[in-house]
């Protein structure tokens, strides 16, 4: 608490005695908010200080939040230098193809085109096929995001779920994506003994 307290990530208590500092319900939420966004989401504490930032600034616009999310969570994982020009305009066109109404400095760009180049790398030039997969499973977790958000009224609410969304979208992707990896692994190099149409129950 005194750590989170001290770099900014949660507001002090309430001190009803010199050495007795209180805290309620609001502070216990904080805390697990400022926790899902550094340990589960992986943000460094700057990042999540910005993120937390955002999110108590009076009538901030969501479009706001929801870019300085983007752009704070793509700075505190992204390690290397910048891209090349080459894979950048192929994650454009590929989100023109998709009619995806997008600007320039979306940090998205900047990841995808990371990972283009990492393939061209190992010698794989991933095919339009593979790529239009990869952008209609983005598409759909996408609208998955923004159906949660009408679930809530209040705009404090929808905010922090955008964030918070943002944030832990990527790892349950990502979780979910290994288990689909396996599935589809066992699909084309079946294993003996572990017949696919097995009942799982």
């Amino acid at each position: 608490m005194k750590f989170y307290q001290r770099e900014g990530l949660i507001p002090e208590g309430r001190r009803s005695h010199p050495n007795q500092v209180e805290y309620d319900d609001a502070h216990v939420t904080r805390v697990r908010l400022v926790r899902a966004l550094l340990e589960t989401g992986g943000l460094s504490v700057a990042a999540a200080r910005e993120v937390i930032a955002v999110l108590d600034a009076p009538d901030a616009p969501l479009a706001e939040t929801f870019a300085v999310a983007q752009h704070a969570i793509s700075a505190s994982r992204t390690a290397g230098g910048a891209p090349s020009e080459e894979s950048r305009e192929r994650v454009r066109r590929l989100a023109r193809e998709h009619r995806w109404v997008t600007t320039d400095d979306n940090p998205g760009i900047e990841t995808a085109a990371r990972a283009l180049d990492g393939f061209r790398g190992i010698g794989f030039d991933p095919p339009p096929g593979y790529l239009d997969a990869y952008a209609a499973a983005a598409a759909r977790a996408a609208a998955a995001d923004l159906h949660a958000l009408t679930t809530r009224s209040e705009t404090d609410r929808v905010a922090e779920l955008m964030v918070v969304g943002t944030v832990l979208g990527d790892p349950l992707f990502a979780g979910l994506r290994r288990l689909a990896q396996q599935d589809a692994t066992t699909e084309l190099f079946p294993v003996p003994g572990t017949p696919r149409d097995e009942d799982p129950s």
